[in-house]
């Protein structure tokens, strides 16, 4: 039996990002995303909405320097990671755990949605992405704010 361990993401930065270095000189960025549904219930009409957030790793050394430059609060991201789960102590002495979704070297993919400024663009005019750091071309139909509702 074979598995896939992958998570997709599109949504909005809840906060800056946070970026840290190791002890041995590795960095690494976390922040949290929101994603959102919304619908219209048959019964009153009312809109509905629903957000998830989800806290974000980047163990990936080429990524985080993409998201220390660019990504802030509130921008428009898609994001390829993986599930991990993590147990920890409290200062309670009880177990606590928590979930992320991590970009590591090589499985991450990060595309950023937001318009740059022209002194931002890469060559080509596209976002930065994949663990290599190649630029690669999204389409900008995403940018209407319609289609994320928060």
């Amino acid at each position: 039996m074979s598995s896939v361990n992958s998570v997709t993401l599109l949504g909005r930065v809840g906060k800056d990002p946070e970026i840290r270095t190791s002890q041995s000189g590795s960095r690494f960025a976390s922040f949290s995303v929101a994603t959102s549904e919304s619908w219209k219930e048959k019964s009153s009409g009312e809109r509905k909405e629903r957000v998830e957030w989800h806290n974000v790793s980047v163990t990936n050394d080429a990524l985080v320097g993409i998201v220390e430059r660019f990504v802030k609060k509130g921008s428009k991201i898609y994001l390829v990671g993986q599930l991990q789960t993590r147990k920890w102590t409290d200062n309670s002495e009880v177990d606590k755990y928590s979930t992320e979704v991590v970009l590591k070297p090589f499985k991450g993919e990060l595309v950023l949605l937001d318009s740059k400024p022209d002194n931002q663009q890469s060559d080509n005019g596209a976002a930065y992405s994949k663990a290599q750091n190649e630029p690669s071309g999204f389409a900008n139909d995403l940018d209407d704010d319609s289609e994320i509702p928060f």
